[in-house]
């Protein structure tokens, strides 16, 4: 599962390059959800239906934009939608990992992906950092290790972000979903 949230369409676009890394994994069903369509909870804190696929999912890989230095608004909200849950720990030993774009090459992008692993943390997720080695031709050329970054200039998501930086998220999909898969077989 890769749950984002956009504000132009430039983690969007990263978000179905992490899709098509992950579905490149044998037995890998990936899911694409955008956190502004979930609905929030109830007046008794529970969540709608429409939560189910993340309650379900083995893996969940969180995206979304850095904005002054951390996570979007919208996907703060729904990090904090997620109480009942965290509640009973119902993410529990779930695989978690995370990306993020920004128009800066740094723009505290690192402070967004701490949020998320914190986030996950605090779900007693289990994280999946980076894992993709810098490599001539800018692969992983933001240079992070906790998760994925992408750097996308002030034009359309169809010219950026770059198409080295699509790549990488490609191979981040790819080492998530291997991961999950190992993680699943070694608890059955």
């Amino acid at each position: 599962m890769v749950a984002y949230q956009s504000g132009f369409g430039h983690t969007a676009a990263v978000a179905r390059s992490v899709v098509e890394g992950a579905k490149s994994v044998p037995g890998a069903e990936v899911t694409l959800i955008d956190v502004d369509t979930l609905p929030g909870p109830g007046p008794d804190r529970a969540l709608p239906d429409a939560w189910m696929p993340l309650n379900e999912a083995d893996a969940i890989i969180f995206g979304c934009p850095t904005y002054m230095g951390t996570v979007s608004a919208g996907f703060k909200r729904f990090m904090d939608h997620t109480g009942a849950l965290w509640f009973t720990q119902a993410w529990k030993d779930k695989m978690a990992a995370g990306f993020t774009n920004a128009a800066g090459l740094s723009g505290d992008k690192l402070n967004t992906l701490v949020a998320m692993s914190l986030f996950a943390a605090q779900h007693s997720m289990v994280w999946v950092s980076q894992g993709v080695f810098m490599e001539e031709g800018g692969i992983n050329r933001m240079g992070a290790w906790l998760g994925l970054m992408t750097q996308a200039d002030n034009a359309p998501p169809e010219q950026t972000p770059p198409p080295e930086d699509h790549e990488t998220a490609r191979r981040f999909g790819r080492r998530v979903a291997e991961a999950t898969a190992r993680w699943v077989r070694g608890r059955a």
